[in-house]
Formats: C-alpha cells, structure tokens, sequence
C-alpha cells in the first residue's frame, strides 16, 4: 500500500512543470489585463496611475498632511508650449518612432555596463507612460522587458495624440504633483492652457527628477538647461 502511495505522488519534474504552467498563465493574464486597460483608456481617461497609488500611499504615511495633486486636462488645453517643451526635451522624434529608440536603448545599456548598474534606460515618451501607468519605479531589466511589451500595446491601441494626452495628465511633477494642469497651479498659479514658454520649458526640464527640482527650484542647470530646451521648441513636431 506504501508502495502504492509513493507511485501516485507527483514527481518533481511534473512538480516543476505545473508551477512553470501557472507562472506562464498568470503572465499572460497579466498581459491581457495591460491590453484590455489600454484599450478602454481609448475612450475613459484613466483615474489613476501606478505611480500615483504608490505616491498616495507613501504620503499618506510620510506627509499626511500633503495631499496628491492631480486634475485631468483634455489635450486641447494643454498649452502648446508645453507640449514642444516636453517633446524638444524628452523624445525629439516622438511623432515617428514606434514607441522606442533601438540607438537609445543601446547607448544606455553600453553606459550601464560600464557603470555596473542601471543608471539610464532610454526612454521614450511612450516607454515613460507604460511604466507610470502599471509598472514600479524600480529598475531592472525585467521590468525594462515588460514596460517595452507595454509600449508596443499603447503604440498598436492608441494614436500618438491620445498617447501624449494621458503622458501629459499622469507624468509626475513634484511631491505629489502629476499631471500638467497640477504642475502649472503649483508652481505658476496657473492654469495648462496659459503656460508660457520659458514656463514650460522649465516643467519639462524637471520631469526626470521632478522631487529634486521641486526642491531646488533655483538650481543653476535647470535655469541653463531650460533656456537650452526653449531655444530647441520651435523645432518640435507635435501629434495633431
């Protein structure tokens, strides 16, 4: 009977097997669960962002006292400056890539290599927005995989409009400040609409370190750095 027991047990390998099965199909429900999102977020407008929620939580212990800061702004009252800043600054080429840039991506993993860790990871517009809207702010390069499934869905679901519209309402901005129409009423008193150029050139310098900038709001590079982008401005295409 012993004997009998012992037969009827799963191996290790049908042990190994299975747990491989459930691994892949929770992964691909993941992947299901990213696209239907994007493919809803055609029409809705997202309510909320990865990064926001982590945000919500971490103020809602270190800052209760400082709440998160976001109002949606449809696209046509964004100023166009700021949409030419954001663009002259982040992606140049926005409105012809696929979502990615094969030169970008190389160049910072030659740099990572060489630093022995990832400092850098090439993104794009739509790469940003993939890994704000569902991803960590942790870098790796598994991550890094997955927020370039993610950009490959925005780009095949999504107009590069409709894209930039949501980048604009979800990037962060400060200490809990995200989205364009926040940041102009928090550092401008202002709203999206009315931004300036030399305003906006300014939010879009910020954005790869927007708590530090939100501190150091008289920094040296981001008064130098600003000018550089509003000279660039005139150049940048935009997605209408």
């Amino acid at each position: 009977m012993t004997a009998t027991r012992r037969a009827s047990r799963p191996s290790p390998a049908r042990w190994v097997v299975y747990l491989g099965a459930v691994l892949v199909i929770a992964w691909l429900a993941t992947q299901a669960f990213y696209f239907t999102q994007i493919a809803l977020w055609n029409d809705v407008n997202p309510r909320s962002t990865a990064f926001m929620r982590s945000d919500a939580w971490r103020l809602s212990q270190d800052r209760p006292d400082l709440p998160l800061q976001h109002t949606w702004a449809p696209y046509d009252q964004i100023s166009r400056n700021l949409k030419r800043a954001i663009i002259a600054s982040e992606d140049a080429n926005f409105v012809n890539n696929k979502g990615y840039e094969t030169d970008a991506i190389l160049q910072a993993w030659e740099r990572n290599k060489a630093r022995g860790k990832i400092v850098r990871g090439g993104s794009t517009i739509t790469q940003q927005l993939a890994r704000n809207l569902f991803l960590s702010r942790e870098k790796s390069y598994i991550r890094k995989g997955q927020e370039l499934i993610i950009t490959w869905m925005l780009e095949t679901l999504m107009d590069k409009e409709r894209i930039f519209e949501i980048y604009l309402n979800s990037v962060e901005w400060g200490n809990g400040v995200y989205g364009a129409e926040a940041a102009a009423q928090y550092y401008y008193r202002t709203s999206a609409a009315k931004l300036s150029a030399a305003q906006s050139a300014r939010l879009a310098v910020m954005l790869p370190r927007p708590r530090y900038f939100d501190e150091h709001r008289s920094s040296a590079y981001l008064t130098q750095r600003a000018r550089v982008i509003a000279r660039r401005m005139g150049a940048a295409e935009l997605p209408d």
